[in-house]
């Protein structure tokens, strides 16, 4: 199938792109996808015309653009995406200097390139996505990013002794004993207590802190559960919704005991891959179903 370019597609899409990489290059090259949306937003000036919703899907016009011709990125291979997450290689750091429209160019040209190697392809394809094709398609990182931007929404609706249940099913499901979680009222010091046996004689004992709320886990709540793993074979688990400052992440990374951070994204992550191992009750603190569709490959 021809897909015919539309210039002012084009040119939009030479922006959008242009302003995600380098919003991607601020984030150390790493976002998730719907804040690679936000900034792209905030960093561009949108006409009417950019602005409007398609018809049929109801999408809006920038944001089925930057998603359809992130695929030519991805198989130039400038970005990855992976559970939502937008990566940016060395590579697309490198084309950033292309400017908006070598950028766009340089994508296309190695898009081009991959299709034609494809059995069912020819290099006749053209490799810019029609403003007609954005209206009635929908790629794979848009439909995951539906589905998480619903389970987001659910897991901020819970209390914080309903998150703190949630961790420890999690961790049930990866075949760990949770022999502690803390009651209610309790405050400060280890939420969670898992251990691989029943009696804890084995190792790793995981030490979990758990904070529920918007703002990010800071470098001395970090520290806070590093003084507490006094034991061989204790390793800490920060579970933080609201992410974690970079000092945290840095001081986490480099310390002499064991801990691991886990922010929203990577717990919901961990839930989809162990939910089918839980029992019927933590199912139920966040239950999920399967939906099989069509998708067409990137």
């Amino acid at each position: 199938m021809v897909r015919k370019e539309l210039a002012p597609t084009k040119e939009l899409a030479s922006k959008v792109m242009f302003a995600a990489f380098e919003a991607l290059k601020e984030k150390d090259g790493e976002m998730p996808m719907r804040e690679v949306v936000q900034a792209v937003g905030k960093r561009i000036d949108l006409n009417d015309w950019a602005m409007e919703r398609y018809e049929k899907t109801g999408n809006v016009r920038w944001v089925s653009i930057l998603h359809f011709f992130s695929i030519d990125c991805v198989k130039a291979g400038y970005l990855v995406k992976k559970k939502g997450i937008w990566y940016l290689t060395p590579e697309g750091e490198e084309a950033l200097k292309l400017g908006p429209v070598g950028l766009l160019e340089a994508s296309q040209k190695a898009y081009k390139e991959w299709k034609s190697r494809q059995p069912t392809s020819s290099a006749d394809d053209v490799v810019v996505v029609a403003d007609e094709a954005a209206e009635g398609e929908i790629t794979l990182d848009q439909a995951e990013q539906i589905a998480r931007d619903g389970i987001e929404r659910q897991i901020w609706r819970l209390n914080p002794y309903e998150f703190q249940d949630m961790v420890a099913a999690l961790l049930r499901g990866m075949g760990y004993h949770t022999p502690f979680v803390a009651p209610r009222g309790k405050d400060g010091g280890i939420d969670i207590m898992a251990y691989r046996d029943p009696l804890g004689t084995e190792n790793p004992r995981i030490q979990v802190q758990i904070k529920h709320r918007e703002s990010a886990a800071n470098v001395q709540e970090v520290r806070q559960l590093m003084g507490l793993l006094h034991k061989a074979g204790d390793v800490g688990l920060f579970v933080s919704s609201g992410g974690f400052t970079a000092d945290a992440k840095s001081t986490a990374r480099t310390s002499h005991v064991h801990v691991e951070l886990v922010d929203l994204s990577r717990l919901i992550v961990l839930w989809q891959e162990f939910y089918e191992k839980m029992t019927d009750e933590d199912k139920a603190i966040l239950p999920m179903t399967p939906i099989y569709f069509f998708a067409k490959s990137e």
